[in-house]
């Protein structure tokens, strides 16, 4: 009886030593260890927030937000791709949701979203549906590119132009200066960041602005 016991009391005192070692191992030594390798470049464990001189978040290099504007007012904005869960026509929502919409190429409810995307877009740039580039009116994966096509940017000059009055002269090479090639030269294609560009335009978060 006595040897059962001890062997019973060896075997919990093993299962606990275990247990311990590797709560200390999985639950707090590499938690720890990938916190510190995070320390290492703060700017993406933080969002890669981008901040103006004066340390104020003015957006993110990753992270695409759609600048919107009241019905009937003026536009001064680069517009990005849908951005965030389609819950509507042009998917304009909080872009901390992030989502695809799961929609496969039979859907007809991609299939009306898309061809409403292309007829809103058209009316603000003044062009035909068939000028608008796909790009404009589908997401990507994520909900939150970006990033939008050189077509899609050049579709938008004569109204960034206008709004913003400057010559489409200025407004492209603007444009041309936050046009960024192929990542290592062959994968994926050119592409334009919306953020930089409207920052460079004079648009800021209205929090960022001086009083």
């Amino acid at each position: 009886m006595n040897t059962l016991l001890s062997a019973f009391l060896r075997q919990c005192v093993a299962a606990a030593v275990v247990l311990l070692g590797l709560t200390m191992l999985v639950g707090a030594a590499y938690p720890a260890a990938v916190w510190a390798i995070s320390r290492v470049d703060t700017s993406k464990a933080e969002g890669s927030r981008l901040t103006d001189a004066a340390g104020c978040t003015i957006g993110s290099s990753l992270i695409g937000v759609d600048p919107q504007v009241s019905p009937g007012a003026p536009d001064p904005y680069l517009h990005a791709r849908v951005v965030g869960a389609e819950g509507e026509p042009m998917a304009t929502g909080d872009p901390s949701a992030s989502a695809a919409s799961n929609q496969g190429p039979n859907s007809e409810l991609l299939l009306t979203n898309v061809t409403a995307r292309r007829a809103l877009i058209a009316a603000r740039e003044g062009v035909t549906p068939a000028q608008v580039p796909a790009d404009a009116v589908t997401g990507s994966g994520s909900g939150l590119d970006p990033h939008i096509s050189p077509a899609y940017a050049g579709l938008q000059v004569a109204r960034l132009a206008r709004e913003n009055r400057r010559s489409p002269a200025e407004i492209e090479a603007v444009i041309a200066a936050h046009t960024e090639d192929r990542q290592f030269g062959f994968l994926g294609e050119s592409r334009v960041n919306v953020l930089e560009v409207n920052l460079e335009l004079g648009h800021v978060p209205p929090g960022c602005r001086a009083p």
